[in-house]
């Protein structure tokens, strides 16, 4: 069957070659949402980041990549969606509205979620364009973003629940958390949602939404594994870690943090 239809798709082969550890702790599904329309700047490589680290824990990634009109997927213990233009928005619009009821309740139920950019945005209350109209969101996340003329382009750092985290944003979507909505982080160098407020990104139980490209995953192994550990007990029932060298991480996020902080 072809990727249009849904399916669960093999690992790349750069992918599978990444680890030799045994995959014998059961199975976990990842759920790429739009990979075509909404992943425009990297953020593939997230997918590919939990898929490697589940091999190196050893349990066995199922990677299913849907896209708009297929049948949703008839497993999914972990889901991300990335960036995209506000053509790949509207592209994947009717689809998301189709699946709205099943994400709330997947996002109710504590199943966790990455979103990522623009998908970040459709997970909110609306998006309001620079003319003014305003298009609904799913209200997953209580955020609404407002189009604007000027883009927020750079390095950043945040204080998260995560811990440090490092990334890029690169957004002209000006966007406003709710009354009791948590930010995913705290800025420490960027711009975060709006500039103004020092908030970036939001989460709600295990949803988090964030402006963070890079992808953000390899570079900030906590955040990976931290959404990984809640995906594997709900797949297998428990969280059983292997030893994992992050060293090049580890100096790839020190090296962001100290050259943009002086620490």
């Amino acid at each position: 069957m072809s990727k249009g239809q849904g399916v669960a798709q093999a690992l790349p082969a750069d992918v599978a070659a990444l680890a030799d550890v045994p995959a014998d702790k059961g199975e976990v599904h990842v759920v790429h949402l739009y990979p075509r329309e909404m992943s425009i700047y990297g953020d593939l490589g997230n997918t590919r980041c939990l898929a490697a680290r589940l091999r190196w824990h050893g349990y066995r990634p199922v990677v299913h990549d849907h896209h708009p009109g297929a049948a949703w997927p008839e497993r999914a213990d972990i889901l991300l969606g990335g960036g995209g233009q506000d053509s790949g928005q509207a592209r994947v619009t009717d689809d998301l509205a189709r699946h709205a009821d099943r994400l709330r309740e997947l996002a109710a139920d504590g199943l966790p979620m990455l979103m990522i950019c623009g998908m970040y945005q459709l997970f909110g209350e609306a998006f309001i364009t620079v003319e003014g109209q305003r298009l609904p969101g799913l209200g997953i996340l209580d955020v609404t973003t407002r189009g604007n003329a000027t883009r927020m382009i750079g390095p950043v750092v945040l204080d998260t629940d995560f811990g440090s985290v490092v990334g890029y944003e690169n957004h002209s979507g000006s966007t406003v958390l709710g009354a009791g909505q948590q930010p995913f982080g705290r800025v420490r160098h960027g711009q975060g949602n709006n500039g103004t407020d020092g908030h970036e990104g939001a989460r709600t139980g295990n949803v988090v939404g964030s402006y963070l490209h890079g992808p953000v995953l390899p570079a900030n192994p906590a955040l990976a594994d931290g959404l990984l550990e809640i995906a594997a007990r709900r797949a297998t029932g428990g969280w059983d870690p292997a030893e994992v060298d992050d060293t090049v991480a580890e100096r790839a996020h020190a090296a962001q943090v100290r050259r943009l902080l002086g620490s």
